[in-house]
């Protein structure tokens, strides 16, 4: 939607600021004032996915493997507790030929001791023809740690004997390490991760760097910056950035986030790298924001897991809710992309035909 040239000003003043505070001051912005400020977006209010494992699914993460789709995504089941024990925080998976309609397949239970308290936040990717699942533990506070483990077949996975495999170090941080998201960029598999203050109380981001051709176990793994890449600083965020989720596009790196803690409300925002590690915020303004009062994601639109498809279609996975969190669903929605003075600039946008990759507007 065009904003007024004068809205558009202010907002543009206000990406400069924030840029300042934690990220490249090289990097070019896009000039134009169709890409300051996020475009209406009309599929949260009625979105064609709405899904859960019963009423509960958090933490989406994507992949097409063997001519299906694979959803990954945190659940707290009940079939592997006893009594009145509490259910542990799981792994759940489904599948779909369409990116809307999905069939529960099976959920991940804890897989070695180091995750026995639970296991959660999924980030999918195919590597070799095999799929590689990084994972949090879960319930051990500032012990939270980042796991790997891999499949042949994306339904039954092997950990890794060495996991964890990253926990963040340095008095910037408390040492944990949750919310994983792993992306090829530059010759370099960079993971992302969401740690904490020394206090355990602000949300930031961390990353590290392995060489691909590496078993990925905790020693091919180097932290890559002694800071945190990206920490709450506009008021929407609060005191919490995590759930990163990255994509290359015409070799810059994109980062999806979360901003706010949960309900608080949680929304998404956009950052955008040329080395994967200094970032500067798209906007000031969050990307995908929390519905209206009544709509579905009324407390949050949260947690965003990006997904290149095969034909080249980008699709931008959340949870929402309009519970304050007593249930959790997740939806979808197109990414666009207009290129403005040579920047790639993402959008949220209508839906295209399935099997047909969405057109840019060249603006």
């Amino acid at each position: 939607m065009t904003k007024p040239f004068s809205i558009f000003i202010l907002l543009f003043t206000a990406v400069l600021a924030v840029s300042a505070v934690s990220a490249d001051p090289s990097l070019p912005l896009p000039a134009d004032s169709e890409s300051v400020t996020p475009a209406d977006f009309p599929a949260v209010a009625s979105p064609a996915m709405k899904w859960a494992q019963g009423t509960f699914a958090k933490d989406p993460s994507v992949i097409r493997f063997r001519g299906k789709y694979l959803l990954y995504y945190s659940y707290f089941p009940t079939e592997n507790r006893k009594g009145d024990e509490k259910p542990v925080l799981s792994i759940g998976i489904a599948s779909s030929d369409d990116l809307t309609n999905w069939r529960f397949e099976k959920n991940i239970f804890p897989m070695q001791e180091v995750d026995s308290h639970g296991l959660g936040a999924p980030c999918a990717k195919v590597f070799g023809g095999k799929v590689f699942l990084f994972y949090q533990t879960y319930g051990t506070g500032a012990s939270d740690a980042i796991c790997l483990a891999r499949s042949d077949d994306g339904l039954n996975f092997t950990p890794h004997p060495d996991n964890p495999i990253f926990r963040p170090h340095g008095d910037w941080t408390n040492g944990r390490a949750i919310d994983a998201d792993v992306v090829l960029f530059r010759d370099k598999l960079f993971l992302y991760a969401a740690t904490r203050d020394p206090q355990g109380t602000i949300q930031k981001l961390a990353v590290a760097t392995a060489d691909p051709a590496a078993d990925l176990g905790p020693e091919a793994w180097t932290q890559a910056a002694d800071f945190s890449i990206l920490e709450p600083a506009l008021p929407w965020e609060k005191t919490c950035i995590e759930a990163p989720s990255a994509i290359v596009r015409d070799g810059r790196l994109y980062l999806f986030y979360a901003g706010a803690y949960n309900n608080n409300p949680q929304q998404i925002g956009v950052a955008v790298s040329e080395d994967g590690i200094h970032f500067t915020r798209l906007w000031d303004v969050p990307f995908i924001p929390n519905g209206k009062p009544g709509a579905w994601n009324a407390s949050e639109s949260g947690h965003p897991g990006i997904f290149t498809d095969e034909d080249g279609s980008d699709w931008l996975f959340f949870q929402g809710n309009a519970t304050g969190g007593k249930d959790w669903y997740l939806s979808r929605v197109a990414v666009l992309w207009d290129e403005i003075d040579g920047f790639p600039v993402p959008r949220a946008g209508e839906e295209p035909v399935r099997g047909e990759a969405p057109k840019e507007t060249g603006l």
